[in-house]
């Protein structure tokens, strides 16, 4: 894919992003419907298991700085620094943009807040998937309990992320950085279930992308947040 192609679809999918923002119903970020999302989750997944540097029609990106360059110029340039800081930083971008208002100052603790909405909305997103896997007739009753233990591990991260907003609330640092480290763990317990049967999870594009995002919270509220 050429680099243009590459800034086309991540306009179509901003764009996506601030409308249904907009209804307060972000999508999904890994949405399976999508043709635009599948093709910018791959672009994502290029840039983050490529070695640098990778190649986009022949132009070398070289570090984050040229990745961002390439960025649709609407990414506002405070909010281009702050995810540079992070380990998944398109990611980090595309996860918070819907819930950042137009009056929203862009800095760390804004942005944290922005991600942690991000995060419960995907994992929301997630434990609906799975529980409807969980419920249909045609899922392998060995699958069933494998499913459950996802379940347990959506709402573990929900009610983490309830209470880190509770600790910056409070301007807990100590609460924050236990509960955004907590999920850390959290989000391995489906993943791991599966491989201990031997079985491919359902849900792991899902995690892959709610593991940067985690990642990401975890980095930004413990680096960058100063009460």
């Amino acid at each position: 894919m050429g680099i243009n192609h590459f800034i086309l679809a991540l306009i179509s999918f901003t764009c996506l992003l601030s409308f249904s923002a907009s209804t307060n119903a972000p999508p999904p970020l890994f949405d399976a419907s999508s043709p635009t999302s599948l093709e910018l989750y791959d672009m994502i997944e290029a840039m983050s298991e490529s070695p640098s540097p990778f190649a986009f029609d022949g132009i070398e990106l070289e570090s984050i700085e040229n990745l961002l360059s390439i960025l649709p110029s609407g990414v506002d340039p405070a909010l281009q620094q702050i995810c540079g800081n992070t380990d998944h930083p398109v990611e980090c971008i595309i996860a918070t943009m819907p819930f950042l208002g137009e009056k929203t100052p862009i800095e760390p603790l804004s942005i944290l807040k922005a991600g942690i909405e991000a995060m419960d909305n995907q994992t929301k997103y997630a434990l609906a998937e799975v529980t409807k896997l969980s419920m249909d007739p045609t899922t392998p009753k060995n699958v069933v309990p494998i499913l459950q233990t996802c379940i347990d591990v959506y709402n573990s991260i929900l009610n983490s992320d309830q209470k880190s907003l509770e600790a910056i609330s409070n301007r807990n640092l100590v609460q924050l950085s236990t509960e955004l480290g907590a999920n850390v763990e959290n989000i391995l317990g489906c993943d791991n279930a599966f491989k201990q049967a031997k079985l491919k999870s359902p849900m792991k594009k899902m995690d892959a992308m709610l593991e940067k995002i985690i990642s990401n919270t975890l980095t930004i509220g413990v680096d960058m947040v100063h009460f």
